[in-house]
């Protein structure tokens, strides 16, 4: 046994400065191997990035998933066993360019047009036979079909009164009797708008995405000369001062109904007054439901994605609200139940496995996290001609289990929180209560699709003409998309309709406003699209 008193001081010394030299590389090298871990956590953040990036680049846009894919989520037991097996499986169906002609469908698609015939027969002279002489018969007409487009034109119409007076009374008594016989009272005063004209120019502009300034070059081909400024002053005092009626109604009705669903999208508006023109101001949109007996799309301008907008909308609805995970919904009232949209969660997983190279995708945390999801959706499919009573009926049997599994698969999981699986588990499970609000009504829809579609017009529309001028100009904008919109939802002709209204509302008194509603009986046949 060494005794510390026959050791040197000198050696002591040395070994305490090994024992300190040693520590030190200790904890250089837990900190050089938890840098390490940083960084490799890092890198592979960067490559899902690099790769989802790649993906969106050059990738489908589509959220449908190939047939190879979703043979892939169908590995694991879990949701199979929670699932009711006596369901039958939606069929799959394969995708391809080759097209099956439809027999009759030329005659069903010409059937509401209307026809022009020109016949081509010979003269009595022509009908001899060259050989014998004899007049020939026809024994037969060979009709070949193409379709004439008649361009638009523009006519100048004079709205004459006449007014008649008495001469008789005039010439014996002190006054002179007149009357002047009726007519529709003008679009804009003093102008030279007409209803088919500002209808031809908010379906141009809001429906097919033509900005102002192209149809203001169409109009100088034609010889008619209307600036671009006097279109937007039509179609702004149109809106203000007579679509909104039928657009404040519209809204009446859509805060009656039990299910609704919202979203926003970005719009750029130059003169807001105080704020830089290159500040984002927002569009809203609301909805009705898949259970709504007449369909509403509504557009609502704001200035900001502050949670008052949508609390002031919607003071007046008591029911449930479709939405994302934007959070300013969840400070609603208690009145408004949030349902959260499981599409949206659906898409980190979705994200997560297109990042992973195919042969190592199958047994992934993104395809067991895709299969939970999609049994979800493919029992929604199965069950869409159900009633509510019995669509509720079943997701309470089947699909609640499922959702119960999946989230308690992904509180299990050990992810990197900036990881894209640590994005998709943090989404699911901060969204959870949401997300399992439509187990409370059979009337409830699994996504917000429905919303987003309404969406994408607005967004279409905004890749063309870019901006609004002003605020009054946004305004007048959620107004003609929310009547062209909801018109197209009720199966009406968006032209024909915007037209009608055109011409009817400046003669029509406020009690007669549900009559020009896009589900009215009385409005004409020529409203409506062909089926």
């Amino acid at each position: 046994m060494v005794s510390w008193y026959n050791i040197p001081m000198e050696a002591i010394d040395k070994i305490s400065m090994l024992e300190q030299k040693i520590e030190t590389l200790e904890g250089l090298a837990a900190k050089q191997a938890e840098q390490i871990a940083k960084m490799d956590a890092l890198i592979k953040y960067y490559e899902e990035q690099l790769l989802l990036s790649k993906r969106r680049q050059f990738g489908t846009s589509s959220e449908q998933l190939d047939a190879e894919m979703l043979q892939q989520l169908s590995i694991f037991n879990e949701a199979e066993a929670l699932a009711d097996q006596s369901l039958p499986e939606p069929e799959l169906e394969e995708i391809t360019y080759k097209r099956k002609k439809q027999k009759g469908k030329r005659e069903q698609d010409l059937s509401g047009l209307p026809v022009e015939r020109i016949e081509y027969e010979l003269s009595p002279g022509e009908r001899l036979c060259p050989e014998c002489g004899d007049p020939m018969e026809d024994i037969g007409v060979h009709v070949r079909r193409e379709l004439k487009l008649i361009p638009a034109k523009v006519v100048v119409v004079e709205h004459a009164e006449h007014t008649y007076a008495c001469r008789p009374c005039g010439q014996a008594g002190d006054h002179t009797p007149m009357v002047t016989a009726d007519a529709p009272r003008p679009l804009i005063s003093g102008s030279l708008a007409s209803p088919s004209l500002v209808a031809h120019l908010m379906t141009q502009k809001y429906q097919n995405g033509l900005p102002l300034y192209r149809l203001e070059k169409g109009f100088q081909f034609d010889g008619v000369n209307i600036s671009r400024q006097t279109m937007a002053n039509w179609i702004i005092i149109c809106a203000l001062n007579l679509l909104l009626s039928i657009y404040l109604l519209l809204i009446t009705f859509l805060l009656k109904e039990p299910a609704l669903h919202s979203d926003e999208t970005t719009l750029q508006v130059l003169k807001e007054p105080g704020r830089d023109p290159r500040t984002k101001s927002y569009e809203w949109v609301y909805r009705t439901s898949g259970c709504a007996e007449h369909p509403i799309v509504i557009y609502d301008y704001k200035e900001t994605r502050h949670r008052d907008h949508p609390k002031e909308f919607l003071k007046d609805f008591k029911g449930y609200l479709h939405t994302d995970g934007y959070d300013v919904y969840h400070g609603l009232p208690p009145d408004i139940t949030i349902v959260g949209c499981w599409a949206h969660a659906r898409r980190y997983w979705e994200n997560l496995l297109k990042t992973i190279p195919k042969d190592k995708q199958a047994g992934s945390a993104a395809a067991r996290g895709l299969d939970y999801i999609e049994k979800l959706f493919a029992f929604e499919r199965a069950w869409k001609n159900l009633t509510p009573d019995e669509r509720l009926e079943k997701r309470l049997a089947s699909s609640k289990p499922v959702s119960d599994a999946f989230f308690t698969w992904c509180a299990s999981l050990n992810a990197v929180p900036k990881s894209l699986l640590g994005q998709a588990v943090h989404y699911a499970l901060s969204q959870q209560k949401y997300l399992e609000n439509v187990w409370l009504d059979g009337r409830l829809e699994l996504s917000n699709n429905r919303c987003e579609r309404s969406v994408k017009p607005f967004v279409m529309g905004r890749k063309a003409w870019l901006f609004a001028a002003t605020p009054d100009g946004a305004t007048a904008s959620s107004i003609v998309y929310s009547i062209l919109e909801t018109a197209k939802e009720n199966g009406l002709r968006p032209f024909q309709y915007m037209q009608y209204l055109l011409e009817t509302l400046p003669n029509t008194t406020t009690s007669g406003l549900e009559a020009l509603l896009p589900w009215s009986d009385t409005l004409p046949d020529d409203c409506r699209a062909p089926r």
